[in-house]
């Protein structure tokens, strides 16, 4: 008796979860033949799949009636990197979801997996609204890993994979907690064959670029480089760049950034991504000495 009324409180707490998120939760139409998901983030921002969704759509939001309603929406901004793009939809007054983001929930138990508190076998709720009604998939989190940079040039905070793909439909919806808390947006485009979600850290960053920019910007040195067998070799200097400015040579090796060590070009621009004009200290060898030059670096698009 008692373990059924332990699978009873579990059956009846996942609905629960549905319930409290699926309002958060928006149809994106896509073309004729099908529609995909997307995460309400403030009154009038929806997140959603950035591969599957054009510059001008329409969002369904879901209504006490059980109908949707239809609004215009445009895409103010996309990072392919992480396929994420920021909608604006037209009227407001939409409701945002609940984020799982320990800086809101202070006084909450302390974490156990990981910043957020994730551990592989926590469960979770895929969730979508492809078509008129919210839908929900049960799964379990199963990898968990740091920071990843992805094939396509974005960065995530951490890599979140559930066990199993996500639904025809959902990329671009949420990955929910049982206390129907956002996870992360579900995405099925940045690795081949792995249905990840960008979390929330991810998203939260991502989203500030886009409002504020409408694109991702880079953070750039203003150097052409080789790789050497102690970091990036400066062979170039951008004329008035961040390296100009700040005296670095051709023939310098560049080794580390912020204390990040450079082992190569491809090493650098990763380092340098995320500090668009951010004023870092790099370390260098110069006549088989080292030296550390403080450089304001620039910023694209």
């Amino acid at each position: 008796m008692a373990q059924l009324d332990v699978f009873h409180a579990l059956d009846q707490g996942l609905a629960a979860a549905v319930q409290a998120a699926s309002p958060a939760v928006v149809h994106v139409s896509r073309d004729h033949h099908s529609g995909g998901s997307g995460i309400v983030w403030s009154d009038d921002l929806v997140v959603t799949s950035s591969f599957h969704t054009p510059d001008r759509t329409k969002v369904g939001i879901p209504g006490a009636d059980g109908n949707l309603d239809l609004r215009d929406a445009e895409v103010i901004g996309r990072d392919p990197g992480t396929d994420v793009a920021l909608l604006r939809v037209t009227g407001g007054g939409l409701t945002p979801g609940k984020l799982r983001d320990p800086k809101m929930e202070p006084g909450g138990p302390a974490p156990t997996g990981g910043e957020d508190g994730l551990a592989v076998g926590n469960l979770a709720l895929a969730l979508g609204r492809p078509g008129r009604t919210a839908r929900a998939s049960l799964r379990a989190v199963g990898v968990l890993g740091p920071r990843i940079d992805t094939p396509q040039g974005g960065t995530l905070d951490r890599y979140i994979e559930s066990d199993r793909p996500i639904p025809r439909g959902f990329a671009g919806g949420p990955l929910v907690d049982v206390d129907g808390a956002v996870i992360g947006m579900n995405t099925r485009t940045l690795l081949r064959g792995c249905d990840i979600a960008v979390p929330v850290a991810t998203l939260r960053r991502v989203v500030d670029e886009l409002k504020a920019h409408g694109a991702i910007r880079k953070g750039y040195l203003g150097v052409g480089a080789y790789p050497t067998g102690q970091g990036a070799l400066v062979a170039s200097i951008e004329d008035g760049g961040p390296a100009a400015t700040a005296g670095i040579l051709v023939g310098d090796i560049l080794v580390e950034v912020d204390g990040e060590k450079v082992s190569g070009p491809d090493s650098l621009r990763g380092v340098l991504a995320d500090r668009p004009g951010k004023h870092v200290k790099v370390a260098l060898i110069r006549g088989g000495q080292r030296q550390e030059l403080d450089v304001t670096l620039g910023a694209t698009p």
